[in-house]
């Protein structure tokens, strides 16, 4: 059995070496652990620094794009490694390399397909109130349209199994966090959840700037996973708000003129009008939007089988491997 713990950075040379110190290299239930670097177009010297640190393998964007993509780019790595298990952390230290252990055994013990590092989201210092709060949001959101019971969605470190690698993908360039649970409630892969603490924070997130920033970019992710996960209730209803508020307001036209004061409200009855058409076009778009849908997952069990097909025959990745060079991907 082969576990890989993936770290995507990008400019992490101060706190790299720290979490890479701190990764175990014997796991049990493993015969093999290896670290995986993904540098995600770093202007600074981390690769040099996963180098001194032991890691072995790196692997390189020539430039940024972004840590949903850092993230695939290191699941497709594994995988082409002949990694097992996957474990994704994060390069700041953030969490607990002590916890690999826990975060592991229930994929070992055939319980699990992913598993999920819980946080002590309400006990962390150096998160603001807002952040508990929209961490917690981020939450339900992915319980409500995954139809899991994942208890910190936007926890990073994670640890999944190789058939649930082989399944994923990542649409969103921002954050690769939710989407992946919702993909694995809906393939009805079992998502467990494990209890893990964090460390002392290091750095501030490099995933948002200010705390504006962050419920913009937020509230956006949450509302593209529902419009792509779940197409049909999003315009449906929609639809039925706007066609049944049509529906209303043209009743309250039709009362006025059969007491005879319908002159007066004739633009009650344009306006109804025109949301019960707004209404009926909408309809018609959350179907088109489940047919979208429904051919979107067949693709995505087409590439699924390409990559189980590719993984299957790859017995190496270019890239850093002892003292080889560092591997690039554009």
């Amino acid at each position: 059995m082969k576990l890989i713990i993936q770290v995507p950075c990008l400019n992490e040379a101060e706190t790299l070496g720290i979490a890479l110190d701190a990764l175990p290299r014997e796991v049990p239930g493993f015969d093999v652990v290896e670290w995986l670097i993904i540098d995600d177009g770093s202007s600074d010297n981390t690769a040099d620094v996963a180098r001194a640190h032991g890691a072995d393998h790196v692997v390189r964007h020539t430039r940024n794009r972004g840590l949903a993509h850092a993230f695939m780019t290191g699941i497709d790595a594994c995988l082409r490694l002949g990694a097992d298990v996957i474990v994704n952390t994060d390069a700041d230290n953030q969490y607990n390399a002590g916890d690999i252990p826990a975060l592991t055994a229930p994929i070992l013990m055939d319980e699990a397909d992913m598993v999920i590092g819980a946080r002590p989201i309400t006990t962390i210092d150096h998160f603001s109130p807002v952040k508990k709060a929209l961490q917690k949001l981020g939450s339900w959101v992915v319980r409500t349209v995954s139809s899991t019971d994942v208890q910190d969605a936007p926890s990073g470190f994670r640890a999944i199994s190789r058939q649930a690698a082989e399944s994923l993908v990542v649409f969103n360039n921002y954050t690769y966090t939710l989407e992946t649970i919702i993909q694995a409630g809906q393939k009805n892969l079992k998502i467990v959840n494990v209890p893990v603490s964090v460390n002392e924070d290091l750095r501030p997130s490099r995933l948002f700037k200010s705390i504006p920033a962050y419920i913009r970019k937020s509230v956006m992710t949450m509302v593209r996973i529902f419009v792509i996960y779940r197409p049909a209730r999003v315009f449906g209803t929609l639809a039925v708000f706007l066609f049944g508020t049509g529906v209303l307001i043209g009743f309250r036209f039709l009362v006025y003129w059969l007491m005879g004061q319908g002159d007066g409200h004739i633009q009650s009855l344009i306006l109804a009008a025109v949301l019960m058409l707004m209404g009926f076009q909408t309809f018609v778009t959350a179907f088109l939007a489940d047919v979208i849908a429904a051919n979107r997952r067949l693709l995505e069990e087409i590439r699924t089988t390409q990559r189980r097909a590719l993984s299957s025959k790859a017995e190496h990745i270019d890239g850093y491997s002892g003292k080889s060079p560092v591997g690039t991907s554009k």
